[in-house]
């Protein structure tokens, strides 16, 4: 194939979106399929937030004939990177990789602002929090201190979140109560199967479900013990990196990815699980993420073929020894990256569909995105509530009380949908987790 003169760019990330991505932008034959399977088209309505006109776009910025900076930036950071175009897509185009080429060549051109405020405050969290899951720790501590005092209730009466930022604001709201940190189970801790041991896992925790949802964690790794399961927590795990690829600081995403490796592969356990839908996706693509790290690609390759989301094990190991019966109508919000990118869709209900007394009613658009988008319901707050009051008007055509999600942004993100609807005392966001434990017995 003859490829146009490179893009006049010193830069190695613009080279490695031209050698890396090119290819794949000529896969698109701009069919047109991936249309009605994107949110962000549907809600906005131009082309340039299309998956097939962000690939023209790449594509054109890759050949030079077009800005990084000011032509591509704003079309590529209104994507919410859900990937439903990518099994809407008849030839297999893998917009996934193509939009996170793209996002680093756009964040280390050397056009690129890095002077905006939100950026700034971006790139701080990326490199001095979310790595270290002490300080993310540390961070929930004081968020159930917040909580436990008061002070929360004085905020949101006071109305100051509000002014300053109503996408904080409603962040605030969604947060879940916090458990006290003596609760959380600790990197090292190895929890024997109740009965017969049927399989060794190693638990991801994750770093928001570690620090703001480490009752979800202890939880599962409760239901994973009373199905058998010896749950071992290995030290020296960190965040996936999730967030860093989404917002194109690859290098460090790889970083994260090398100490998970390390970390995981010597407990030498069956399988890992996780039980965060966008995390769990970050884990499966490891292998892609290093495939051209020689010393790595082999390893990172053996641990994504173990990498398994919780619904999976729980599955395929119970059934669960339920206890209780669940009331009310109960509805399910696929996350994302679990149903496009990791494709368990069957699990997640079919777990739900056996828990006593539930009456299960699927929703129109269930495999829309919520719009929560990692960070993106506080970087593009109104696009993203737009996508959302959509998606709340399918849920209360259900009547459901309960919307269960398999993903700590979902979960949050339904649950300001829940409060924009002004119906807080008629339902409520869980994980799925915390119904299935609950129908167990379990606290």
């Amino acid at each position: 194939m003859n490829l146009p003169a490179k893009p006049n760019e010193p830069n190695a990330a613009v080279q490695n979106l031209y050698s890396d991505a090119y290819d794949w932008t000529n896969q698109c034959v701009k069919c047109g399929y991936c249309l009605p399977a994107c949110p962000t088209y549907e809600s906005m309505g131009v082309e340039s937030a299309s998956p097939r006109g962000r690939i023209n776009l790449v594509k054109m910025a890759a050949e030079g004939k077009i800005d990084f900076q000011k032509d591509l930036a704003e079309p590529i950071d209104l994507c919410l990177g859900c990937r439903a175009c990518e099994t809407a897509c008849p030839v297999g185009v893998p917009y996934g990789h193509i939009l996170e080429a793209a996002k680093e060549a756009i964040e280390n051109s050397p056009s690129a602002n890095q002077k905006n405020k939100m950026t700034r405050i971006k790139k701080l969290a990326l490199v001095h929090l979310f790595p270290y899951p002490k300080r993310m720790n540390r961070i929930g501590s004081a968020v159930q201190l917040y909580q436990k005092t008061g002070l929360s209730k004085l905020i949101r009466s006071s109305n100051v979140l509000q002014k300053v930022s109503p996408a904080l604001a409603h962040l605030e709201q969604a947060l879940p109560d916090i458990e006290t940190s003596s609760k959380r189970i600790r990197p090292g801790t190895i929890m024997p199967a109740i009965g017969e041991t049927k399989l060794k896992v190693a638990f991801f925790t994750g770093c928001i479900m570690d620090s703001m949802m480490s009752r979800i964690n202890r939880l599962s790794i409760e239901l994973l013990t009373i199905v058998g399961c010896e749950v071992i927590l290995p030290e020296n795990q960190n965040c996936c990196g999730a967030l860093h690829s989404h917002q194109g600081e690859t290098e460090q995403a790889k970083a994260l990815a090398k100490r998970n490796i390390q970390a995981f592969m010597q407990t030498d356990a069956d399988v890992i699980v996780n039980n965060a839908g966008g995390c769990g996706a970050s884990l499966l693509e490891y292998g892609h993420l290093l495939a051209e790290d020689h010393e790595w690609a082999a390893a990172a390759r053996a641990f994504s073929e173990k990498s398994k989301d919780i619904s999976q094990i729980l599955h395929q190991l119970g059934p669960l020894p339920f206890t209780e019966e669940w009331q009310g109508i109960v509805s399910y919000q696929d996350s994302c990256h679990l149903r496009n990118v990791q494709k368990v869709k069957k699990e997640p209900r079919l777990l739900l569909q056996s828990i006593p007394g539930v009456f299960y009613v699927e929703m129109e658009g269930f495999d829309r995105c919520c719009a929560s988008g990692g960070i993106y319901n506080l970087l593009h707050f109104n696009e993203s509530m737009k996508i959302l009051d959509e998606k709340m008007k399918n849920l209360k055509e259900t009547k459901a009380t309960t919307i269960v999600t398999v993903n700590p942004g979902c979960q949050m993100q339904m649950s300001i949908g829940i409060q924009r609807e002004g119906a807080a005392n008629q339902m409520k966001s869980l994980h799925l987790v915390e119904i299935l434990a609950k129908a167990c017995g379990l606290e």
